[in-house]
């Protein structure tokens, strides 16, 4: 029997000519990364930056498990090719805390009991951030509405409704990422 080779093998000229150099501040980070032009923007924050909060759910744009902000606005992250957002500011749901102290939604998801097996909640959380800088959600109903595309297999709606409810309550001041 043969022993295999373990080591990696280096990147052919090929490969590295699909290759497409594109910078990001994720979390307040500046990356000055190389991807291939298929390469998802969800792929990219779990598979090479490590940030793994962010969850592959359907891998389809219909769950939300994967939402995350791109210069403030809620995406997709599976829906987003990396190459479309060089230059761009992406905050996950590892970058909502500041100095150790959670942001507000999170604290309030904690209060409100608004998740149950987790793996929805950092699209959730992320949803919600960005839902409160649109500041188009005044009562529950909207709120509802526009949270909509993130789904909780779960059912702890009223409990992540009630968790945005009381940080909307508390001022929009409370809503940075």
């Amino acid at each position: 029997m043969q022993a295999t080779d373990t080591v990696a093998k280096p990147i052919s000229a090929a490969d590295q000519a699909q290759r497409i150099p594109i910078t990001l501040t994720v979390n307040g980070v500046a990356h000055q990364l190389e991807v291939e032009p298929w390469t998802s923007l969800l792929d990219l924050l779990r598979e090479q930056l490590d940030l793994t909060g962010t969850k592959k759910g359907c891998d389809h744009g219909q769950c939300g498990a994967c939402t995350v902000l791109v210069d403030d606005r809620r995406v997709n992250a599976c829906l987003t090719l990396a190459v479309m957002k060089d230059g761009a500011k992406v905050t996950t749901i590892e970058g909502l805390a500041e100095n150790g102290k959670l942001h507000p939604l999170q604290d309030a998801f904690i209060e409100h009991d608004a998740f149950q097996c987790g793996y929805c909640t950092p699209g959730q959380i992320c949803s919600a951030v960005g839902l409160l800088k649109e500041g188009r959600a005044k009562e529950r109903h909207e709120i509802r509405e526009l949270m909509s595309g993130n789904l909780c297999r779960c059912g702890a709606y009223v409990n992540i409704v009630a968790a945005i409810e009381h940080v909307l309550s508390q001022g929009e001041q409370e809503a940075r990422p």
